[in-house]
C-alpha cells in the first residue's frame, strides 16, 4: 500500500509537463500552424529557468516567468520561418527542435548551469484531503499542478466562449474566409505561437525548476515528441489532453515504483516504454477514430493572402 500510495502521489509530478506542452501545442493548432518543436522550446524553457533561478539568487517565480518568456522570444524564429518565409512547417518544427537542443547545450556548459541545484517550490497541503488513505499525497503538491487545471479551464474558456476564441477557430480553419472578414490571420497566428510555446517553455521549467531541480543537457528526454503525440490522441481538445497526460504520467511515475519495489526490468525496457505506449495509442486512434472533422481544416497550410480557396 506504501508503494501504491507513493505512485499515486507522483503522478501529478510527471503528469503536469505533457498537459502544459499539450496545450501550447493545442493553441498554436489551433490556429493553422502544425507546431512540432515542442522538444527544443522545452529545453529552452528548461535551461532557462534554471539560468534564473541561479542568477536570482533561487526566485522560482521569475525563474517560471523567464522560462516562458526565453520560449517565448525563440518562437518567433519558427513564427518568421512558417508566416513569413512560408517554409513547410514540418520542416521549421525538426530544424526548431535541433537548434534548440544545440542552443541549451552550448549556453548550459558555457554558463556552468549544469548540476546545479536550485530550491524549487514548497508544496502546498489541502487539508483534511491530504489525510487521506492512499490517495492523500495527490493533494500534497507544489503550486504549480494545483494551477494546470486553472489554467486548462482559462483556455477552454477562451477558445469556445469568447470572441478571441472564435477567431482564432476561424483562423484554422479558413484563413482565407477569416481575412475577408477582415482578421489579421497573420497576427493571430503569430500571436498565439508565442503564447503557446510560452506555455510549452513552462512545461520545461516544470521539469527542471521543480521536479528535477537543477539543469542537464537535454533532460527533457522526448516528453516534447510525447506531447505531439498526445494532442492527436485528444484530437485538439485541452481536457482530453488533460487526461491523457494523467494516463502517461501514470506509467512514468510507475517506473521508479517497480524500481523501488525490487522488480527488475531490463534498463533499455524502462527506456522505451513511454514510447512504446505512444505508438500503442496512435495506432488505437487511427483505428478507432477515422474522422479529422476535430482536426483543424487549414493545419499545416501556409496563408498566402492573395490566394482563396
Amino acid at each position: 500500500m506504501t508503494i501504491i500510495a507513493s505512485w499515486i502521489g507522483n503522478i501529478p509530478d510527471f503528469a503536469v509537463p505533457f498537459a502544459l506542452a499539450a496545450l501550447g501545442l493545442i493553441i498554436i493548432e489551433r490556429t493553422g500552424v502544425l507546431a512540432l518543436g515542442a522538444e527544443g522550446l522545452m529545453l529552452v524553457g528548461a535551461m532557462s529557468g534554471i539560468g534564473a533561478s541561479l542568477l536570482t539568487g533561487g526566485s522560482t517565480s521569475w525563474a517560471l516567468v523567464m522560462a516562458m518568456a526565453a520560449a517565448a522570444i525563440v518562437s518567433l524564429l519558427f513564427a518568421l520561418m512558417v508566416l513569413v518565409m512560408r517554409i513547410n512547417q514540418v520542416i521549421a518544427g525538426l530544424a526548431l527542435v535541433f537548434f534548440c537542443q544545440g542552443l541549451t547545450g552550448l549556453l548550459g556548459t558555457l554558463m556552468n548551469w549544469t548540476n546545479k541545484p536550485v530550491p524549487g517550490l514548497q508544496s502546498l497541503s489541502f487539508w483534511p484531503l491530504s489525510e487521506l488513505p492512499v490517495v492523500g499525497k495527490l493533494f500534497v503538491q507544489n503550486p504549480v499542478v494545483f494551477l494546470t487545471p486553472v489554467i486548462f479551464l482559462l483556455v477552454v474558456l477562451m477558445l469556445n466562449r469568447s470572441v478571441l476564441g472564435l477567431r482564432m477557430r476561424a483562423v484554422g480553419e479558413n484563413p482565407q474566409a477569416a481575412d475577408a472578414a477582415g482578421i489579421p490571420v497573420l497576427a493571430y497566428r503569430c500571436a498565439a505561437i508565442a503564447a503557446g510555446s510560452a506555455l510549452i517553455g513552462l512545461a520545461g521549467a516544470y521539469i527542471s525548476v521543480l521536479s528535477t531541480k537543477m539543469w542537464i543537457a537535454d533532460m527533457v528526454g522526448g516528453r516534447g515528441w510525447i506531447a505531439v503525440a498526445l494532442v492527436i490522441f485528444a484530437r485538439w481538445a485541452p481536457w482530453k489532453a488533460l487526461a491523457g497526460a494523467v494516463l502517461f504520467g501514470c506509467i512514468e511515475a510507475l517506473i521508479p515504483q517497480l524500481a523501488a519495489s525490487g522488480i527488475r526490468l531490463p534498463q533499455y525496457f524502462v527506456f522505451m516504454t513511454p514510447y512504446a505506449v505512444t505508438l500503442g495509442v496512435m495506432v488505437w486512434v487511427a483505428i478507432v477514430s477515422r474522422d479529422n472533422s476535430s482536426q483543424p481544416g487549414a493545419l499545416g497550410e501556409p496563408f498566402i493572402r492573395e490566394e482563396r480557396r
